[in-house]
């Protein structure tokens, strides 16, 4: 199943989590608000918002924006490094979500939110992204061809028990091909972003050799979950 926008009006993930007899990491009530708070109080006051998506907000952003436009981050990049014991795999076979790492640089989309919708859409993206504490989320500057704006990334924390760190290749594979989570097989949301990053121009070179490798995986008898 994918991620609806109903599912972050309901708080969904949260439930699924509190649910879950894994004892999988959950932010408290008091501390998503306090990081909510901090980001919303550090932006500028009745300004629209831009977020930088590098992953599956590109595909499936699930928020109310005015516009979008290519982007690029520096002194970040995209990889395997979360750990994923829900979305995309389990406690048993987890398999791993993209986060933004330190070093390098990433191309992605930036969304603008209206100023007016910026509380109620982050919330939103707080409920989605927030709910493990996996990140650490900051404001940033992104460069739109001549223009640099201030946007806001979800930046790996690397004190989070999900954080794994740089992989090697075959362990990747071997996580991305067998896992499968509440919304489906890893394998899936590695071809999508892939694809979607395709589709807007950008070109991630190692994403695309590992989707390679995973097809191949795949072909030669591999499971996807």
């Amino acid at each position: 199943m994918s991620l609806t926008r109903s599912d972050l009006e309901n708080d969904a993930l949260r439930a699924v989590l509190e649910r879950s007899a894994d004892r999988l990491p959950v932010l408290t009530r008091d501390a998503f608000d306090a990081s909510l708070d901090a980001i919303l109080a550090a932006r500028r006051r009745n300004a629209d918002a831009w977020v930088f998506a590098y992953g599956s907000l590109i595909w499936n952003p699930l928020m109310h924006f005015a516009e979008h436009r290519l982007a690029t981050l520096f002194g970040y990049h995209r990889g395997f490094c979360l750990w994923s014991r829900t979305g995309r795999g389990t406690p048993g076979q987890p398999g791993l979500m993209l986060g933004l790492d330190f070093g390098g640089s990433c191309r992605g989309v930036a969304f603008r939110i209206a100023a007016d919708a910026v509380k109620h859409e982050l919330t939103l993206l707080w409920r989605r992204e927030m709910i493990t504490g996996a990140y650490a989320p900051r404001w940033v500057r992104v460069r739109m061809g001549r223009k640099v704006v201030q946007a806001l990334a979800f930046v790996v924390n690397h004190q989070h028990p999900h954080y794994a760190g740089k992989l090697q290749e075959s362990t990747m594979v071997d996580a991305i091909v067998r896992a499968r989570g509440h919304f489906g097989p890893c394998a899936h949301y590695l071809e999508q972003t892939v694809a979607s990053l395709e589709a807007h121009g950008i070109h991630d070179h190692s994403l695309a050799h590992l989707h390679r490798l995973v097809v191949a995986t795949c072909c030669d008898g591999g499971k996807t979950g």
